[in-house]
């Protein structure tokens, strides 16, 4: 377990899959935001409503907004950014970390992977 005061933003589009990450970055004490999209995301963060997060764990493949447009609106902040998607596509995740993405996860999500990748992202110890 670790523990930090930074909030990680979930941007996804499925319901259920937004509550099953922010249990499971809570069971880490890592305080997570959810989003139902990236307009919805972009919107709390140009409105003040939420604060900048440490990081954002973003669904590649959404409806508006998806998770390529989103990095490249979030690129001026340096906020890293993990993607996760169902269809993994090589020039996509290429694409995405030539842009700068902190990770890349398939779904179904592995837990342990997706803590590993944020603890990355935020610079924490990453233990094996």
């Amino acid at each position: 377990m670790f523990n930090f005061n930074r909030i990680v933003a979930v941007v996804e589009d499925d319901e259920s899959v937004r509550r099953a990450l922010k249990r499971l970055l809570q069971s880490f004490a890592v305080e997570a935001e959810t989003f139902p999209s990236g307009e919805a995301f972009l919107s709390a963060l140009s409105s003040g409503v939420s604060c900048r997060p440490a990081c954002v764990i973003v669904d590649f493949q959404m409806p508006g907004i998806d998770g390529l447009e989103l990095q490249r609106r979030l690129a001026p902040t340096g906020v890293p950014i993990i993607f996760m998607t169902g269809h993994d596509d090589p020039a996509v995740r290429k694409k995405a970390f030539a842009r700068g993405a902190a990770g890349y996860l398939k779904k179904p999500l592995d837990g342990d992977a997706l803590i590993r990748a944020v603890k990355k992202a935020l610079q924490l110890p990453v233990l094996p």
